[in-house]
């Protein structure tokens, strides 16, 4: 959930973790996908990987099913060596839906990671608030031209910041220009900022509070600058156009509909639910490894607090980009971008639409995602524009100072799409 934006050797660490972010960033989807049952391996480090489709008969077919299986497995493998503790991953097109687990769950039971666990999708989270707010324009109970001080009167002012004068297109795409809450938020960058406030429950309110005491990087509209803030403030304007909490609103709007059982869109609860992975951080270095599975969400909000699994994320990025969720209008709105340098650190070549990504595929074409990172947990997907082809993977642990966590993630996502055809 952090930002490309961190200022200190602490916010080295992929800007983009977006928990977007990709940002989500888990992204896409097969429409109509179920969730598969948790995949064990056969030993901590090494990774196991199954085919939900029947298998061929005949040897040349057979070998043909089995190279996307034993390619996703190996680049799984390759993840868990760079330092990740847990490694789960799904891939599922018109060729078949694998799956594959590396690593344990949790390192105190050495219990193994499994597909089916849950995990904190961070910045993904970005993804489901969008659509509820593009829901909202589809419906003529929002504008994207409507200034937050339509909704929200006096809430951004000061230093600078001026609510009358950003638009809600502007939040979602993140060319607001208002600061980063995460980049003065000791609670997500430092060892001992997260275990004093580990459980403190924020309100939003609170969290643009923190961004508004600092003057905004750019005037409205003219720039791109990565902000959990602008986030916090869509889930704001969905209750205030609503009369419902944004959580209430995805889990009507998107969680009950589709289906899926193990996404949560919590407001306090600080523990996951049910089997999960457990999340491990040392925050830059500033603290030894500590489990930070349990985790008020409060303190990302809108901006990143929810729970999900492979297999639910993405039942939803199908259902988005096949066009269940939004009217056709606001769905080619969310998928118009804008060329997004900040993230090029970990997405090359990146544009942002509203709440997902357009990032380059090195076969040609381009594929759609929202990273999403937050303490202990990062998850990284793909999609193709029509949502048929998917990958995502998550895994815990911190990511390796050398970006070579982030190389192996990026590269398990562009093989799975390419190999199933590309965009």
């Amino acid at each position: 959930m952090t930002s490309t934006q961190r200022p200190s050797p602490a916010k080295t660490r992929i800007a983009s973790r977006i928990v977007a972010t990709a940002l989500v960033t888990g992204l896409a989807g097969l429409a109509g996908l179920t969730g598969l049952a948790g995949q064990s391996v056969a030993a901590p480090t090494a990774s196991a990987a199954s085919p939900t489709s029947a298998a061929s008969p005949t040897p040349a077919t057979a070998s043909a099913k089995e190279a996307p299986r034993t390619a996703l497995r190996n680049d799984v493998d390759a993840i868990t060596r760079t330092g990740s503790v847990g490694v789960i991953a799904q891939s599922s097109g018109p060729r078949g839906h694998y799956s594959a687990a590396a690593g344990v769950a949790d390192t105190t039971t050495r219990e193994r990671a499994r597909v089916g666990d849950r995990f904190r999708i961070g910045s993904a989270t970005k993804t489901f608030v969008s659509t509820v707010m593009l829901q909202l324009v589809g419906e003529g109970r929002v504008s994207l031209d409507d200034t937050v001080d339509h909704w929200l009167p006096g809430v951004v002012s000061g230093n600078g910041n001026d609510g009358r004068h950003i638009t809600v297109r502007q939040l979602l795409q993140h060319t607001s220009g208002l600061y980063d809450y995460t980049a003065d938020f000791p609670e997500m960058t430092t060892a001992n900022g997260f275990q004093a406030d580990r459980y403190t429950t924020w309100t939003p309110e609170q969290l643009v509070a923190i961004a508004t005491r600092h003057k905004p990087n750019f005037a409205p509209g003219t720039n791109w600058a990565y902000a959990n803030t602008n986030y916090v403030l869509a889930g704001l304007i969905i209750e205030k156009a609503t009369g419902h909490s944004w959580q209430q609103e995805v889990t009507r709007r998107i969680i009950h509909p589709l289906g899926l059982r193990n996404t949560l869109a919590p407001t306090t609860q600080s523990r996951i639910p049910g089997p999960h992975l457990r999340g491990y951080s040392n925050f830059y270095g500033t603290g030894e490894r500590m489990d930070v599975t349990d985790l008020n969400p409060s303190a990302a909000g809108a901006a990143g607090a929810m729970v999900s699994t492979p297999g639910d994320l993405s039942r939803f990025y199908s259902a988005l980009l096949g066009g269940r969720l939004l009217r056709p209008a606001q769905l080619s709105e969310m998928k118009t971008t804008v060329r997004a340098e900040g993230l090029d650190a970990v997405w090359p070549g990146a544009r942002y639409g509203l709440g997902l990504q357009e990032v380059p595929l090195s076969c040609g074409g381009s594929y759609y995602t929202h990273g999403g990172d937050i303490p202990g947990f990062s998850t990284r997907s793909g999609a193709s524009a029509d949502g048929r082809r998917v990958v995502v993977v998550a895994t815990t642990g911190d990511t390796a100072p050398d970006q070579s966590t982030e190389k192996a993630k990026n590269a398990l996502v562009d093989r799975a799409l390419c190999a199933s055809g590309g965009k």
